[in-house]
């Protein structure tokens, strides 16, 4: 598979950067509750749009594949999906696809340029994405991947707006919730702590995300 031009993998461009840094610490910190509790399914969501759920999902995704991990990220973003295009794989068979019945699982997963790194597109957009993601289809789906995979990462759109990260975040072991530094108020993230609480979603950290480096230090 050809290496995408406009790739957004920080930890491949700049492998010495403070931001790909970051991205190990966070793969530890995810390891040390995977090691205790048995995490193989994460979901990634944020509060709203814009706060780089995406990006983290794919660098931590890259972080666990560059240490020889098996890995599939997953685009469960069927409403506004991203990941096809990061990536230049082919998104017109995905997820949607599969949950829908019109292909297989064997034909959504795809190599990507990145050793240990698989993963499904979101497909074609859907009528009633939140459907399709409450179904047993997915729940099956999971269960292979989990089979197959050492860690399956799920990128979800923003959990405030639709039900679809809350639906996502109650079947997988874990959730990561990404807050854009200086952007998300006290009352906005108490309310997504609770929606997701509500959820019986197991929120494993926050990823503080767009810090400068001054505000970094002060932090």
């Amino acid at each position: 598979m050809p290496k995408p031009s406009n790739s957004e993998i920080m930890m491949e461009q700049n492998p010495s950067s403070a931001a790909s840094e970051a991205y190990r610490s966070l793969r530890f910190n995810v390891e040390a509750s995977a090691f205790d509790d048995g995490i193989k399914t994460v979901t990634i969501t944020s509060a709203a749009r814009g706060e780089g759920k995406s990006t983290t999902a794919l660098n931590l995704a890259f972080a666990y594949a560059q240490i020889g991990k098996k890995v599939v990220l997953v685009d469960a973003d069927m409403r506004q999906p991203s990941l096809h295009r990061t990536l230049g794989e082919e998104g017109s068979r995905g997820l949607s696809g599969y949950l829908s019945a019109y292909c297989s699982m064997n034909e959504i997963v795809q190599e990507t340029h990145v050793k240990n790194l698989s993963v499904i597109t979101a497909g074609a957009v859907p009528p009633s994405p939140a459907d399709l993601l409450a179904s047993q289809e997915m729940v099956l789906l999971l269960e292979a991947l989990k089979r197959n995979y050492d860690m399956v990462f799920i990128d979800t759109p923003p959990v405030l707006s639709l039900t679809d990260a809350k639906i996502m975040a109650s079947q997988c072991d874990g959730v990561l919730l990404v807050v854009e530094y200086g952007k998300v108020k006290r009352n906005v993230a108490k309310k997504v702590k609770e929606e997701l609480a509500l959820a019986k979603a197991k929120l494993l950290g926050i990823v503080m995300n767009k810090i400068s480096g001054q505000a970094a230090e002060a932090y």
